[in-house]
């Protein structure tokens, strides 16, 4: 057997090789593209128009700004738990009688990248 005899055929086995990893390949999309036709198959169908949802009859819910007051938090020796909290640490802050706009300095409104002079 010579060199060349053996070039030729270690080719052959790896062109074969790489058709057969090729074919298992596309064989594996076409299972992932069947499962995922399969699963979609089995979900509820979309909402029709008249099952979407309405604005109130008082029109569209726009963004209130306001300032809140804090509740305070009970001072004690040991950490407090959601749980623990007045409320169940779901009780709601209170209107504040401050209507400006609060600065954390002078002259720029303290967040990042707010065009001040650094």
């Amino acid at each position: 057997m010579n060199i060349a005899s053996t070039d030729i055929a270690a080719e052959g086995a790896l062109g074969i090789g790489l058709a057969v990893v090729g074919l298992l390949l596309v064989a594996l999309l076409i299972g992932a593209f069947a499962l995922g036709v399969r699963s979609k198959r089995r979900e509820p169908p979309r909402p029709r128009p008249e099952e979407q949802p309405r604005l109130p009859a008082e029109g569209a819910v726009h963004e209130i700004r306001e300032h809140r007051e804090p509740d305070e938090v009970p001072r004690g020796d040991e950490r407090l738990s959601p749980h623990e909290m007045p409320g169940g640490g779901n009780v709601s802050s209170r209107g504040s009688s401050f209507k400006g706009r609060r600065r954390w300095d002078e002259g720029r409104s303290g967040s990042f990248g707010s065009g001040g002079s650094g």
